[in-house]
């Protein structure tokens, strides 16, 4: 049924789209550096700092009464700093609500504004100082390294506006930081931020790379420039290499961007924004232990960051969409355009396809409609957690990733999950009585099923294409190999059916298995962070039916697996047969030349 020389042919574009690529690559923007040192950075004062703040207030669950209580602590430490005509801040208290861990919860965020000697738009340094567990020193870390700053800024002249925040729900859910770029649109005169350095665990004895995580809950990445200033600022005063995100993680945030860190939601709003962090994405452990060296040499580092930023034209506001592939950048402009091709070659065929069936009156539009019914129970899934979340049945819904020891999976947790379990069921066992009330088959026709499952599919990766060519790239190799499960003539038998339809969930598996690995998730507990994102609303409607269809032709190549079987010409019914009668202008056998006995008769 497929025309496999107009598959081979619609594969040249690729070979050309690698070429482009590869004469496309280019050098990755340069750090930018200051002259000026970082010594006015007292470790050993900071350090005395976060023990005194650990021990004073050990319990900081977002809203309590000790996070109240601190916040209180840190507006009149920089109250005590001076007022802005001294050189010092001018503070502001601001209290709202947001979802947090524990719920809907009041929320102080604690801004302090010095002016700079110039109009350029101002850099924000931010810190959150609530926790989940009590004690969490190290994460702690970050608001005695903001407090630090803030002493030595007081005595120092800039020329931005230096904007340090301590905000909370940073545990989870961001909401403190959320609030932030409307607060900069409407009460700002700067005309927007420069950067922003999110400052979290920079004592932690436990390490890992990358510590500057640019990872946004947007598409794309922080500016690359940015990146690489407060990596450089850190590998001089740390003395160590803060690493980079690998080419897997740059894969795996472009076509899935989730991220537990504050810089996230401040990245996805349009500020540019890393966050500074020893112990990597996942973040440090509640009883990690604090180290006074690292605290030093990190909190320099992000000192002699700002410095840097400070002196230097703007960093550019574009997100980076490219790839950084051995020190090169690959622009994200021709990820696109091999993606695109990648998908043009099943496109093609699915197309051809499709004419030659429709000649045959095959009826390719009703088993298009039994592969969108196949996304229902998918869909009625999602739109359950999102009621569930609604009426406030889950204890918190953030609507973005939280790690898991924030919000583990409780009794709670596990009876949510149960039921959208048993609803996912009983949806699928009320999806058989639904086609039937519909006139429609239950058991798929692989022979013109596989081919509108196909075509499903094709329309949702063209959609996903244009928004994200890296969430389409998933999705790339499943139209190629499924081809041969749509194939009667080429399909293999169950087994081999079965191994098709795995390897084309392998990139989808691979990338879940890396947010598990990099965060800590279990199986159960990724389910609930899904949930969790769900009901929370950070997954937008239009997402969910991409998401559902997607699933929903997962569902039906699955369903076809059992029917599927070799097929040999001798077995394919009339109407699939290969035409093969040659027109007299190529047909070639005996009498072709008028040599035969009737035709010298004549």
């Amino acid at each position: 049924m497929f025309n496999a020389r107009l598959y081979r042919a619609a594969l040249v574009p690729v070979v050309i789209a690698l070429a482009v690529a590869s004469f496309s690559l280019g050098p990755r923007s340069l750090p930018r550096g200051s002259t000026l040192a970082p010594d006015a950075f007292r470790g050993a004062r900071a350090l005395a700092e976060l023990q005194r703040l650990a021990a004073t207030y050990p319990q900081r669950r977002p809203g309590s009464e000790g996070d109240a209580r601190l916040a209180e602590q840190i507006a009149a430490t920089l109250r005590g700093l001076g007022g802005a005509a001294g050189g010092g801040f001018t503070v502001h208290v601001q209290h709202g609500e947001g979802q947090t861990i524990d719920g809907k919860r009041p929320l102080t965020t604690v801004a302090a504004e010095r002016p700079g000697s110039t109009n350029a738009t101002p850099i924000v340094i931010v810190a959150h100082r609530d926790a989940a567990a009590a004690g969490s020193a190290a994460e702690l870390s970050g608001t005695a390294t903001l407090l630090e700053l803030a002493r030595v800024f007081a005595a120092r002249e800039t020329k931005r506006t230096i904007v340090l925040v301590s905000t909370s729900g940073g545990s989870g859910g961001a909401a403190g930081a959320a609030a932030l770029p409307g607060a900069f649109a409407s009460g700002a005169a700067h005309g927007g931020v420069d950067a922003a350095i999110v400052v979290g665990d920079v004592a932690g004895a436990t390490t890992r790379r990358p510590m500057v995580l640019p990872f946004s809950d947007a598409y794309g990445l922080a500016p690359l420039q940015l990146q690489r200033t407060v990596a450089d600022a850190l590998r001089r005063e740390e003395g160590s290499d803060p690493g980079a995100p690998s080419v897997l993680g740059q894969l795996a945030h472009l076509a899935l961007p989730l991220t537990v860190g504050e810089q996230g939601v401040l990245d996805a709003a349009g500020i540019p924004a890393v966050m500074v962090q020893a112990s990597g994405e996942r973040g440090p452990a509640p009883r990690d232990a604090v180290a006074a060296g690292r605290l030093e040499g990190l909190g320099r580092g992000v000192l002699s960051a700002v410095d840097a930023l400070d002196v230097t034209p703007d960093v550019a506001p574009a997100m980076q969409t490219g790839l950084v592939l051995q020190r090169k950048l690959l622009p994200g402009w021709t990820v696109q355009l091999v993606v695109g091709t990648l998908l043009l070659a099943p496109l093609l065929v699915l197309v051809d396809a499709l004419a030659r069936l429709r000649r045959r009156r095959q009826p390719v539009g009703r088993w298009t409609l039994w592969t969108l019914a196949c996304a229902l129970p998918f869909l009625l899934c999602a739109l359950l957690a999102y009621v569930l979340g609604s009426l406030g049945l889950a204890p918190a819904a953030p609507g973005v990733l939280v790690l898991p020891h924030a919000l583990p999976v409780d009794g709670t947790a596990a009876a949510l999950l149960a039921v959208v379990a048993l609803a996912f069921v009983l949806a699928w066992l009320g999806w058989a009585a639904l086609l039937r009330g519909r006139g429609l088959e239950v058991r798929p026709d692989p022979d013109v099923a596989g081919l509108s499952m196909l075509l499903v599919l094709g329309a949702v990766s063209v959609v996903v294409w244009i928004a994200n060519p890296y969430a389409a790239l998933l999705l790339v190799p499943a139209l190629h190999l499924w081809l041969l499960l749509a194939s009667p003539e080429l399909r293999p038998a169950r087994l081999g059916s079965a191994a098709l339809v795995a390897a084309g969930l392998l990139p989808l598996v691979l990338l879940l298995a890396f947010y598990a690995h990099q965060l800590g998730f279990s199986p159960l507990s990724l389910a609930w962070a899904a949930f969790l994102l769900v009901a929370g609303g950070g997954v937008g409607i239009f997402a969910v039916l991409l998401w559902s269809i997607a699933l929903g032709c997962v569902a039906a190549a699955v369903m076809l697996v059992p029917a599927s079987g070799g097929t040999t010409p001798e077995q394919l019914p009339p109407e699939l047969e290969e035409i093969t009668i040659r027109g007299p202008l190529t047909y070639a056998g005996p009498g072709s030349l008028g040599g035969t006995e009737s035709a010298l008769r004549r």
